[in-house]
């Protein structure tokens, strides 16, 4: 079966939820796995080999500037030595897609805040790095459904 291009899932029908509080002001958002591997050296192979030993997951949430939201959920922690740990969701639901994709990022950590950050001319943005240890599949999209 051939790939029909408006299956092709659109970021504009992307939604983020901090903590169960939805972000309409969320632009975009990016997580990811980075594997954490040993080399491993066989005898009679030139080449070495590779052992999983971990990961890290690393990410960013980027933020049209409407509000002081990530100042108020980072930076009092951050001033009292404390990390804020939250939970991050993301749908990305488009109506012409073969389904919709619900991923929870669990045990976040933002890495900094912007406390001023801004440009005559311009609209604000803010894009909020983070870290993440845990994460659940919450809906995913079925190969079979591509495949026909």
């Amino acid at each position: 079966m051939a790939l029909s291009p408006e299956r092709i899932m659109n970021g504009t029908h992307g939604e983020v939820w901090l903590d169960d509080e939805k972000v309409a002001e969320c632009s975009g958002l990016q997580a990811k796995i980075n594997l954490s591997k040993s080399d491993v050296q066989i005898c009679g192979r030139m080449a070495k080999g590779y052992k999983v030993t971990g990961w890290e997951g690393r990410g960013s949430l980027k933020l049209h500037k409407v509000s002081s939201r990530m100042i108020n959920k980072v930076a009092m922690d951050i001033k009292a030595g404390r990390g804020t740990v939250c939970t991050i969701v993301s749908k990305l639901a488009d109506p012409d897609a073969y389904g919709s994709e619900r991923v929870a990022l669990k045990n976040v950590m933002f890495d900094e805040v912007a406390l001023a950050d801004w440009e005559a001319g311009k609209n604000s943005e803010e894009t909020v790095p983070f870290t993440f240890s845990d994460f659940d599949l919450l809906d995913v999209i079925s190969e079979s459904l591509i495949q026909g």
